[in-house]
């Protein structure tokens, strides 16, 4: 069994999109790394996406864990032109077009960015990849959001509509399995 622990990266505080801008992470929570930490399995291999949020986080979570390189397919969804707006500036600039992006995720894209099956299909490739390099390990994956989403998805058997209803938190853990197919240990848990 290969086991991945997926933790999102710590706050930004970000009131906008924050896709592939690359934002500093607050990690000022010292305690909650330490839960963080004592949660997470000592030995495992740890891999982040390459934005800072995702790279400095990990970084606090390095000790006790083998760090592999940045993988940049384990990013945020590319927001394209959303990035850096608020939900109510792209609302008012595409009203049809973000209210079809959450409504019907899927094949919608924000212009000069990227679906859900878009970024779907890159992320499940990375994951395909590090599991296949890495087989029966446990391993520690901090990343984003709808990284995080594409793969509960996977793992619990959803469309991309009823994944979105699942809040991942900052710092906390979505633990997935794969044996003889995906199981879902526990998601947006808190330690």
């Amino acid at each position: 069994m290969t086991r991945l622990w997926w933790v999102r990266h710590g706050p930004t505080h970000a009131k906008s999109f924050a896709g592939w801008r690359d934002i500093p992470a607050d990690l000022s929570d010292t305690a909650a790394l330490i839960r963080l930490n004592a949660h997470l399995p000592q030995g495992a291999l740890l891999i982040s996406s390459d934005l800072i949020r995702a790279t400095a986080t990990a970084d606090a979570l390095a000790l006790g864990r083998t760090r592999l390189s940045h993988d940049p397919a384990l990013r945020e969804f590319h927001f394209g032109e959303w990035d850096g707006l608020t939900f109510t500036e792209v609302s008012a600039r595409w009203p049809e077009l973000s209210r079809q992006y959450w409504e019907e995720p899927g094949h919608i894209a924000p212009p000069g960015g990227e679906s859900w099956c878009t970024a779907e299909t890159r992320i499940h490739a990375a994951v395909d990849a590090l599991i296949a390099a890495y087989p029966g390990s446990d391993i520690v994956v901090v990343a984003h959001f709808g990284t995080i989403l594409t793969q509960y998805q996977r793992a619990a058997g959803l469309n991309p509509y009823d994944a979105l209803a699942q809040p991942i938190d900052n710092l906390s853990v979505t633990c997935l399995t794969l044996g003889d197919g995906w199981s879902v240990d526990h998601v947006n848990h808190k330690p």
